[in-house]
């Protein structure tokens, strides 16, 4: 029978060194892999074996299937030439951060159970509203306050069912609960809003530059008050997800507080330029709002996972999502003077995602990271600037942040088949999107390790492809 054993702290140290030196070799060699991974569908399953291990292994023997296996696995979202989707980021403070969090293994349920898991989040999510440039009642100290939900689609789930949960209390009915987001908002809204139960989502139309109209929204608020339905949320987004467009925050905020519904920005990633006070105009009238969320790991160095949630109001989403069992009580949290966060989301349990972060900003500091920030903008502008002055492609929206949008003049076809040659070159990857069957390419420039020399690789072969598919 084999005995017990745990990895000492000398083992550990030893085979700690090694990871470390690991990933920073693959820091190193990232850049030269091909962005996409070139496995088969199943290869991996079959790499591996049938059954888990009835008999302990080596360390090394775990170790060296990083390189057997799960590197040729890996999409590289952390390639320089990474420009799918929206990034999701990491650095060397963020990862030291995550390392260091999942070895101290917080449970930050409640204050009395990890008091530095909830106050140093506190103070960080307090700093950022400053960062940010958002509403000074929003922070803890205030009535409102931030928490470091998972993701965006964590945080929209909440506002949706806060919003929910005020809307009954005012006597309505779940099946009259209505929510409203744009036609192209993120799937998480209409996807919260099945999970929390309403009667109706309703899907606005947009104008020309894919924003929310502000006017069709209060047709259908109308309409659906005269069909004796219960307007109850309304997200607005800051940057959706295909194009960075920007709802009129100012109007929609106007129009939910005239009808009593919920108010939500969702900005994942557009959000983080608000660092910088030169973009903030494009949210103004936030201080209409009741929620608000953006993801730090989709445009500055922190780590996956750790969306910014914030309320203007805490006292509503405590008072929904508040249920305190017998083994839960403690003195801390009778005293009043503490923050319970396992009240500010559905999941009871939560790690130490704030650590991550305050390496990040200590690190680079508010300076370095809007730099980043700019650079992005700047090269994206100049690249959107090439497409223009191009016969063969067009824009096809505004480029208000780092998103470049176009498309191949010839059509859908040309346009998908420079998507696909493009991305046959292994160092570049971008994504194709559409909207009311019009194909169009996404370039989204935000990777840490991008730098300008990345994009002009990029437009080369942009240009280069561009010939061959006409």
């Amino acid at each position: 029978m084999t005995s017990h054993r745990d990895m000492t702290p000398d083992e550990f140290r030893t085979h700690g060194y090694a990871m470390i030196d690991w990933l920073a070799n693959y820091m190193e060699r990232v850049g030269d892999l091909p962005v996409q991974s070139e496995v088969e569908p199943g290869w991996i399953r079959q790499m591996l074996p049938g059954q888990a291990p009835e008999e302990p292994e080596p360390f090394d023997a775990i170790a060296a299937d990083l390189d057997r296996i799960v590197v040729p696995g890996l999409t590289n979202w952390m390639s320089p030439g990474w420009f799918a989707y929206f990034p999701c980021t990491t650095s060397g403070p963020g990862t030291l951060g995550e390392l260091v969090a999942a070895g101290l293994d917080q449970q930050g349920m409640l204050w009395a159970t990890s008091p530095v898991c909830t106050e140093l989040e506190t103070v960080v999510v307090d700093w950022m509203v400053d960062l940010l440039g958002l509403p000074a009642g929003w922070k803890t100290t205030d009535r409102g306050g931030g928490v470091m939900q998972q993701t965006a689609s964590d945080a929209a789930h909440v506002a949706l069912v806060v919003a929910r949960d005020q809307s009954q209390r005012r006597g309505a009915r779940i099946d009259q609960c209505v929510a409203y987001t744009s036609t192209q908002a993120h799937s998480s809204i209409e996807k919260g809003a099945r999970v929390a139960g309403y009667g109706h989502v309703k899907l606005v139309e947009v104008d020309d530059s894919y924003a929310m109209r502000a006017d069709a929204l209060g047709e259908a608020v109308s309409d659906d008050l005269a069909s004796g339905l219960v307007p109850t949320f309304v997200c607005s987004t800051v940057g959706t997800t295909a194009t960075t467009a920007v709802d009129p925050i100012r109007n929609v905020g106007e129009l939910a507080r005239q009808h009593g519904m919920w108010h939500h920005v969702d900005a994942a990633f557009a959000g983080n330029a608000m660092l910088c006070e030169e973009f903030r105009h494009h949210q103004d009238g936030l201080e209409l709002a009741d929620s608000y969320t953006v993801n730090p790991y989709k445009w500055t160095p922190m780590t996956f996972d750790g969306s910014l949630f914030f309320v203007a109001d805490r006292a509503p989403l405590i008072q929904a999502l508040s249920i305190l069992p017998e083994y839960l009580r403690n003195q801390a949290s009778e005293s009043g003077q503490v923050i319970d966060y396992r009240d500010w989301h559905v999941a009871l349990g939560r790690r130490f995602r704030s650590l991550k972060l305050w390496f990040v900003l200590r690190y680079y500091g508010a300076s370095g990271i809007r730099a980043r920030l700019r650079a992005n903008v700047g090269w994206a502008q100049d690249l959107a600037a090439r497409v223009e002055e191009d016969e063969r492609l067009e824009l096809v929206a505004p480029v208000p942040f780092s998103l470049v949008c176009f498309r191949h003049r010839s059509g859908n076809d040309a346009t998908e088949s420079l998507a696909t040659e493009v991305n046959r070159s292994g160092h570049s990857y971008l994504t194709a999107s559409r909207i009311g069957g019009m194909s169009f390419l996404r370039v989204s420039i935000g990777q840490v390790n991008t730098r300008e020399e990345h994009v002009e690789r990029l437009w080369r072969c942009i240009d280069e492809e561009a010939l061959r598919v006409a």
